[in-house]
């Protein structure tokens, strides 16, 4: 006989509490940048996309376009973007990043790397073939 499942409400409330306390502590292990999450996800999104247009950044961070202007225009003067005029509609701005974000990425990246690494020596083998069926599901549900 299958192990019985849990109900839908005890889901939600063990995968929500689990999924804040995570994050919470990943947050922990970003180091000592002075950038808020919303800041390092946006940064985050220019590596993955490379340039955009604050139009498309708004989008994929699903916030408005005021509060793009006003994290790009943090990150700029932190000398974590430039700012570029579009190249074929001059209305438009392109994001970039600088060198420097791109350290700051790769370095916050490697840290929290390498605490959720040792985390996971923990686990055993069937714990770990369940995170990473679980890691794809999660990015799915974030994505949604």
């Amino acid at each position: 006989m299958p192990p019985k499942q849990p109900d839908d409400d005890a889901l939600v409330g063990s995968l929500r509490l689990g999924v804040m306390r995570l994050a919470r502590r990943l947050r922990r292990e970003r180091g000592e940048e002075n950038l808020t999450l919303t800041q390092l996800s946006l940064l985050g999104t220019l590596e993955l996309y490379g340039s955009c247009t604050l139009g498309e950044l708004a989008a994929e961070e699903k916030i408005s376009a005021p509060s793009v202007t006003r994290i790009v225009n943090a990150l700029v003067e932190s000398g974590l973007v430039d700012r570029n005029a579009h190249e074929t509609d001059g209305r438009q701005i392109v994001a970039t990043l600088t060198p420097a974000a791109v350290t700051l990425l790769e370095r916050n990246r490697l840290q929290r790397n390498r605490w959720l690494a040792n985390q996971l020596r923990g686990l055993t083998d069937e714990q770990r073939s369940t995170l990473a069926r679980a890691a794809i599901i999660l990015d799915d549900m974030a994505r949604a």
